[in-house]
């Protein structure tokens, strides 16, 4: 089953309560940045700050690189447009910092670094009192080294700090007739690279386009292609394992991960597990 299917048609009133002390939140800084990538979370914070504090006193800055995916882009981009909310772009060079693109178990701490120190000279230029990220009471007990990175910046997680869940964020944001309300988790490119496998754009270009091509074939839900190589490992959202896994339809899944450049394609029959690279390189537990 799907995290979706447990989300009730309307938020709860505990859910209600939570929203409404994350505008009172907001209303107390006085202005925000939010680190904004068009997912799920970031969508729904710098919509909620967008309304407690109005387009001149909150800011939605999206950090562009060759590990942010192109479509989620086009999602942040459409999503902001749709409700107002004022965004604002900035280029990060984390590619080109050799310990990130050593792809050590860390990686994420040097990316979210060069993320905020982007990020927070645009805050102070523009006299923003705070900066916040999307992440909420769920990411506190996952491997998240790029947390570390946001303490030392004096990021702040107001989700989190209020006790927002996954599913509370889905529900109200589904309320608020947030497109992103259903959209699969996508954490960068480069997560898709196994731990000491240097991240080049090349590889992660791979990656991104054998995902849009599964897209493009209506491959949906939860989805991952990891990148071992010219051996590419597509990792399928359980309820549509089965659909995808058998003639002509797994032919049409070879085709299009072929198509991005990989020569072998194996698709995971344990199907897509969050944070499987982790498990692999043993930095957390096996579910």
């Amino acid at each position: 089953m799907s995290d979706l299917d447990s989300i009730p048609p309307a938020p709860s009133a505990e859910q209600r309560a939570k929203e409404s002390a994350l505008l009172a939140w907001f209303r107390a800084q006085g202005s925000a940045l939010v680190g904004f990538s068009g997912g799920v979370d970031s969508a729904y914070l710098a919509i909620v700050a967008h309304e407690a504090l109005g387009a001149e006193r909150a800011l939605a800055v999206i950090g562009r690189s060759a590990s942010y995916p192109a479509v989620q882009w086009e999602t942040a981009r459409r999503v902001a447009e749709r409700f107002g909310v004022s965004v604002f772009e900035v280029d990060t060079d984390e590619m080109n910092d050799p310990r990130y693109a050593a792809n050590p178990t860390n990686r994420c701490y040097f990316c979210k670094s060069e993320l905020w120190s982007r990020l927070q000279p645009v805050a102070e230029a523009r006299g923003l009192a705070v900066v916040v990220d999307g992440t909420n009471a769920d990411d506190l007990g996952d491997y998240r080294p790029g947390k570390q990175a946001a303490k030392e910046r004096d990021v702040r997680s107001p989700l989190a700090e209020l006790g927002f869940t996954k599913a509370d964020i889905r529900a109200l944001s589904r309320a608020r007739e947030i497109p992103t309300w259903a959209q699969p988790s996508s954490p960068c490119l480069s997560s898709r690279l196994p731990y000491g496998t240097a991240v080049t754009a090349e590889r992660l270009l791979m990656v991104e386009r054998a995902e849009a091509g599964l897209r493009a074939i209506g491959v949906t839900g939860d989805l991952r292609v990891r990148y071992f190589g010219d051996t590419a490992r597509v990792e399928l959202a359980r309820d549509v394992l089965a659909q995808w896994t058998v003639s002509p339809q797994r032919e049409q899944v070879e085709r299009a991960v072929r198509e991005a450049g990989f020569s072998t394609v194996e698709i995971d029959p344990r199907g897509f597990r969050s944070g499987a690279l982790n498990v692999l390189a043993g930095v957390t537990g096996a579910d």
